[in-house]
């Protein structure tokens, strides 16, 4: 049975999940650590999402910074395991995302995976995206191959939803190939609005946005971008939703109280995800759903109500904490690399052709 370590660095850029995980003919969770970014480090990655000045430079100095911090976090967690770095088959690192836009042919995930193999000494498996974008593809969303090896299931109809920064479905229906796409924003705008306006990181439970009033006429205006209207496969991220593209819309209405602003930013995350499985899987049994979004309580029960009478819930109940469903998936893809299997499912991302995804950086 073989060791993997996962490390996700997501769009949200709250912080690393990093999960230790056993491979055999399922993956099983041995250890998690979640470490947040420090406020500096984050400022740094953020302003690498938009062009700037002497970008080669921060991002060669960010990304190092990164990496120390992931290296940390995984010396400290096999240390508390009483585990060499040699038990260790390999890690699966996803880097973190400053650009992603496949329409011009590139996506950019920084990592240094070279130095956190050297600060480790464990072989390192990273850049899974760029290979399914050489091959036509949008490079995302990675996840649905895995949702389907660790939840699928023959008899009922099924969707794996990851609320992140952004939100992506992975559609499993009995009889049918994988099918999976990013819906949207998920917590990217709701994180950014009340960081602005009432400094917090994140609105805990929904709470603010549930003491506001979704407003029609900005609900209106946002779900008529362009993005929502495309079938998949497509992704997203930070380079279309983002403030400014909030700020634009609020620009050509009349003024709208700030709650209400956060209150209609949370209907556009839950309006356009089931928008998104109506259209593509209408029948949809279950809805388990993963990532950060998960800890939504308002986020929840709007979902709910939307999607009756399919069942939503959390994948805790399937196996695997909501938190560790991503960082499982690239210990999942770094194994499958290894192993000379392919990590992509062209149905999902457009690509011509499966591919083996990942660059092996060994100890």
């Amino acid at each position: 049975m073989d060791r993997y370590l996962g490390v996700m660095s997501g769009t949200s850029l709250d912080g690393l999940d990093i999960v230790l995980v056993e491979q055999s003919d399922s993956p099983r969770l041995v250890a998690s650590r979640f470490q947040p970014m420090p406020a500096g480090l984050r400022a740094d990655l953020l302003s690498l999402c938009q062009p700037g000045v002497d970008e080669l430079a921060r991002a060669a100095i960010a990304e190092a910074a990164w990496v120390r911090l992931a290296a940390q976090t995984i010396n400290n967690l096999l240390e508390e395991q009483s585990l060499p770095p040699s038990a260790v088959r390999a890690i699966g690192s996803h880097g973190q995302t400053v650009r992603h836009e496949p329409a011009r042919g590139f996506t950019l995930q920084i990592g240094n995976p070279a130095l956190l193999a050297e600060l480790t000494g464990i072989t390192v498996v990273a850049d899974f995206r760029r290979r399914d974008v050489a091959a036509g593809g949008q490079g995302a969303p990675l996840v649905p191959a895995f949702h389907q090896a660790v939840f699928g299931d023959e008899r009922t109809r099924q969707a794996i939803l990851n609320i992140g920064g952004f939100s992506n479905l992975s559609l499993l229906a009995p009889g049918q190939p994988l099918r999976g796409f990013d819906c949207g924003p998920g917590n990217v705008l709701l994180d950014a609005f009340i960081q602005r306006e009432k400094g917090l990181d994140f609105d805990r439970d929904g709470a603010w946005a549930a003491s506001g009033t979704p407003d029609p006429h900005l609900l209106k205006a946002l779900l008529s971008d362009e993005f929502f209207c495309a079938t998949g496969p497509k992704s997203t991220g930070r380079e279309l939703f983002n403030l400014a593209w909030l700020d634009r819309h609020l620009a050509c209405l009349p003024p709208i109280v700030a709650q209400d602003v956060q209150a209609t930013l949370l209907e556009l995350t839950a309006r356009s995800i089931s928008d998104a499985l109506t259209a593509a899987q209408p029948d949809v049994e279950r809805i388990l759903v993963c990532g950060g979004g998960a800890h939504n309580l308002a986020l929840m029960q709007r979902l709910a109500q939307l999607n009756a009478p399919a069942r939503v819930g959390t994948t805790d109940a399937f196996g695997i904490a909501a938190d560790w469903v991503e960082a499982m998936a690239f210990a999942w893809l770094a194994q499958r690399c290894l192993e000379g299997l392919p990590g992509n499912e062209p149905t999902v991302t457009g690509a011509r052709g499966p591919r083996i995804l990942g660059a092996i950086y060994p100890a």
